[in-house]
């Protein structure tokens, strides 16, 4: 038990430490094209709670209109907002095992000229057991300082332990693909090489009976 909760422990403070990421975004005019969306990609399992914490300058009516927009590889639309400034913060519970993307755009409303037509942001993403208020978990269930943290700990261990047995069943199917792969490779080039003797043998047999019949050999 002491080892297990030892491993537990041990994995969950190997956990990356992720830090907030701050950028600019530049303004553009709204008839430009939506290419100019700048977009931050992390990996999320299904029915993984997700909470997207941004921090933005400026206020709305500056002229500027930031809009965000956060969806995954699959399709699905968690959240859409528009003008956002200040601090925003949006919880979804993800859909399927899938990439899912933060995208931002600045767009340029002002018909006067805006010195300085850019907005920055603070981005911070928590997923799994980091997503959680910890604080009301510990005040609801009125558990103690070191109970809570041993929780959320036991927690991201098992988050660990799940995204390794995700990998390892990945590893598995890449594996099997592969020799799927090579046993259709292995059978093509002996059927090629197979081709090309019968082709071999075929050309001197009609090259031997062609040479007969004009009585050159």
């Amino acid at each position: 038990m002491a080892l297990t909760l030892a491993l537990k422990l041990c994995l969950a403070f190997l956990l990356p430490l992720v830090s907030a990421l701050k950028f600019d975004i530049q303004a553009h005019p709204g008839s430009e094209s939506a290419s100019q969306e700048r977009c931050i990609r992390n990996f999320v399992s299904k029915d993984q709670l997700v909470v997207v914490t941004a921090t933005v300058s400026g206020s709305r009516g500056d002229g500027q209109t930031l809009n965000m927009h956060i969806k995954d590889a699959v399709g699905n639309d968690y959240h859409r907002p528009r003008d956002i400034a200040g601090e925003a913060r949006y919880a979804f519970t993800s859909h399927a095992d899938s990439a899912f993307d933060v995208c931002f755009e600045n767009i340029l409303t002002s018909s006067q000229p805006v010195m300085t037509p850019t907005r920055s942001i603070e981005l911070d993403i928590d997923i799994g057991a980091d997503a959680k208020d910890w604080s009301a978990i510990q005040a609801g269930e009125k558990l103690k300082p070191m109970e809570a943290e041993l929780r959320r700990l036991s927690e991201s261990a098992k988050e660990v332990v799940d995204e390794m047995e995700y990998l390892r069943s990945r590893e598995m199917s890449l594996r099997d693909t592969n020799e799927s792969t090579n046993e259709r490779v292995k059978w093509f080039a002996l059927g090629t090489m197979g081709m090309l003797v019968a082709l071999g043998v075929w050309q001197i047999v009609y090259l031997r009976a062609y040479f007969r019949s004009k009585h050159l050999i």
